[in-house]
């Protein structure tokens, strides 16, 4: 039973090639996002460019939210020639990349005075590329361990992703400053030979039941025409993975959607007012980069890397469990913050307690959802999965002014608290499911 391993045998995960190579995928999938997004806006303001226009450019994120829609070809479709020398998870993973290097040449090679539209079809191409090669690593990152691996996974993973992060924001800021914004975007294509050189190092993971599946699909559309074939077969990639997750969930299959689209809840809806109720306390944007960039920085990290080790000690849903309490639990210290006197060594308890939950909920939560995939679709169905985790939690975390504004932020962090609660109950429901499962097996 995972109770039963010692904690030393638990740690020795971080030291598989394959949960290692994670810190290196995702750092090549952390790096291209900033700087379609605010590096991209910094660079465009310190131009002179208009920030109406910049604002238009917020709307490259997009592509990362509607994913789902092309997972299906992902899952499905090989590459000519790449496919049978590297596997269908490599081929698409570096296929990807090259993508992002040459949209970060193009991006840097653009005059932002007269070529903006130029600028604006890169960062569009960057962002395309860089979800489908979110897309790959997801399935990859499933396909490659086992269910009790995956917060292992997900730790270092994130630890290459908040490497990355650092380098294409401060990191690009840095070289613009001291040369220009052209050489920081040709600096940044250059580093993805990170990811280039990981996946040609990596081993094809096996995901022999896509080949079962596509049999089935061959044997139902023999004899038919083109167009009963084509419809066939775009029934059974786009809506054959959603009917697979109830056929085996059933009716616990809509529980488990609802955890997924309130889990990230509580720590969404907080995070939007996190950085002006910093300032409105009176804290200096110094203080508050320092204090996130250091404590955030490796409390989060560190929160991952325990969320991995308790995954494989104690299973999924009790660290699930635990996730969701410390994410709701520390919304409440926010609140106690706002009515206690500015001090940066209350901030820094409080922003430590906030990324050390987030980091444990976010190891824990991605290797839930890596179990919950068919290998037979496993790069759809975790598109499909990412996209509800984010979508929900967004879309209230939009009322979050109108909360602040009418009752204070001390009624906010309780409310945002208080989201986290269905969470909860819906982690205890699951594992009382569990429990009669098991019950009656035995």
């Amino acid at each position: 039973m995972a109770g039963d391993k010692s904690w030393r045998s638990v740690f020795s995960i971080y030291a598989q090639p394959r949960v290692r190579s994670m810190v290196f995928l995702g750092f090549s999938a952390g790096l291209p996002f900033l700087l379609v997004f605010s590096t991209l806006s910094a660079w465009l303001r310190d131009e002179g460019v208009e920030r109406s226009v910049i604002g238009f450019f917020s709307w490259v994120g997009i592509t990362y939210s509607i994913k789902v829609f092309w997972a299906p070809v992902i899952d499905r479709q090989s590459l000519p020639l790449l496919t049978k020398w590297m596997g269908k998870r490599r081929s698409w993973m570096l296929l990807a990349q090259l993508g992002i290097v040459v949209g970060l040449i193009g991006m840097g090679s653009s005059d932002s005075h007269t070529q903006l539209q130029q600028i604006a079809l890169f960062s569009v191409w960057v962002a395309f590329c860089s979800a489908t090669q979110d897309v790959v690593i997801d399935a990859y990152r499933i396909e490659s361990v086992r269910p009790e691996y995956q917060g292992a996974m997900a730790a270092t993973y994130v630890l290459g992703y908040r490497i990355a992060l650092l380098m294409a924001g401060a990191g690009a800021f840095y070289i613009a400053d001291y040369t220009s914004w052209k050489v920081a975007y040709f600096v940044m294509a250059s580093a993805m030979v990170v990811g280039v050189i990981t996946t040609l190092c990596l081993k094809e993971p096996e995901h022999k039941s896509v080949d079962v599946t596509k049999l089935r699909e061959d044997a139902a559309v023999k004899g038919r025409n083109i167009w009963q074939r084509l419809l066939t077969r775009f029934m059974g990639a786009v809506f054959s993975p959603f009917v697979e997750f109830f056929n085996r969930n059933g009716k616990i299959g809509l529980l488990i959607l609802m955890l997924i689209a309130l889990y990230k809840m509580s720590d969404i809806t907080m995070g939007v007012m996190a950085n002006p109720f910093y300032l409105d306390l009176g804290f200096s944007k110094k203080d508050i980069a320092d204090i996130s960039k250091v404590f955030g920085f490796f409390m989060t990290i560190f929160g991952a890397a325990v969320g991995g080790v308790l995954v494989v000690r104690y299973g999924i849903m009790r660290p699930l469990l635990l996730g969701a309490v410390m994410v709701a639990g520390t919304n409440l210290l926010f609140a106690i913050l706002a009515v206690s006197e500015p001090s940066l060594l209350l901030l820094a308890g409080v922003i430590s307690a906030d990324n050390l939950s987030g980091g444990i909920a976010t190891s824990v939560f991605i290797a839930y959802l890596s179990s919950l995939t068919s290998t037979a679709y496993t790069a759809t169905q975790y598109a499909l999965f990412s996209s509800l985790m984010t979508l929900p939690a967004q879309l209230l975390g939009g009322f979050s002014g109108i909360v602040v504004d009418s009752y204070g932020y001390t009624v906010f962090f309780i409310y945002a608290s208080a989201v986290g609660l269905p969470a909860i109950v819906l982690v205890l429901l699951l594992m009382r499911y569990q429990e009669r499962i098991k019950a009656k097996i035995l």
